[in-house]
């Protein structure tokens, strides 16, 4: 599918959503229940996408947010889901490994960027770049990020860090996170100054500023691999993945930060 990022083509009527499923999902006898396990900075688009999604079919979405490598262990470990979209291809590479992946369903759905953001709204812009003084902004704070080990956000912001000649200096004042979200809960309340988010989280909290955006060749590219596992039995786990691609879909994200890519 080709990337639609022309707002020309990004219809986000319930309509039009109901129209493209009406094609691909028959009406049911009863209505079936799409269990998605998706990570944590996906919330707050996907959580209306899967609004419209039971809107227009009627049928349930029940969505586990949570950090990409905890979702991917419990996939492998045999807890029930039917679709699964990580914010880090290592990690559907481990569930794929795991033979959890239905054959020729991957795809590479959405993209994002990194940031730095600050408490509050008045925070002055910074020049991120190779050796720029985090440590200094700092101060006696916190720097929130998500697991720098273990979770993407974190490991994308580790990287980015260490690319950028600074990780030796702020990683005494880190403080860890079990996912991105919750990082920048601790931003976004004042517990941490400053923290290390995607962009799409920046956005749904007026309680933080963006301050400044991490080059993007001080980490890896973020992609967000989507697929549907083999414990998707029904045509309406496969629709609603369907729906992620959809015009509607992608306006939804879209309209979060993120860059469609399928």
């Amino acid at each position: 599918m080709s990337r639609r990022l022309a707002a020309s083509r990004l219809a986000p009527s319930r309509l039009a959503l109901a129209s493209a499923l009406a094609v691909s999902l028959a009406a049911p006898a009863f209505a079936e229940e799409v269990v998605v396990f998706a990570a944590a900075s996906m919330k707050t688009a996907l959580d209306a996408v899967a609004a419209d999604f039971q809107a227009a079919t009627g049928h349930g979405v029940i969505i586990s947010y949570g950090a990409s490598n905890a979702l991917a262990k419990q996939i492998i470990e045999g807890a029930p889901a039917d679709i699964f979209v990580s914010a880090a291809v290592n990690w559907m590479d481990e569930v794929e490994k795991a033979g959890q992946v239905v054959d020729g369903t991957r795809r590479d759905l959405f993209g994002n960027a990194l940031v730095l953001v600050a408490h509050g709204k008045d925070a002055a812009a910074v020049a991120i770049g190779p050796g720029f003084d985090l440590a200094g902004l700092l101060g006696d704070g916190k720097l929130a990020m998500a697991m720098v080990d273990s979770v993407p956000a974190g490991q994308y912001g580790k990287e980015a860090l260490e690319s950028l000649g600074i990780w030796s200096a702020v990683e005494g004042a880190v403080a860890q996170s079990e996912n991105v979200r919750a990082a920048l809960t601790l931003v976004s309340t004042g517990e941490a100054p400053y923290g290390i988010v995607y962009a799409t989280d920046a956005v749904s909290d007026d309680n933080v500023t963006v301050v400044g955006t991490f080059p993007a060749d001080s980490h890896k590219p973020i992609v967000y691999p989507g697929a549907l596992l083999t414990g998707a039995a029904d045509d309406a786990d496969r629709a609603f993945f369907e729906a992620l691609s959809l015009d509607a879909g992608d306006a939804k994200f879209v309209e979060q930060g993120f860059v469609i890519l399928n």
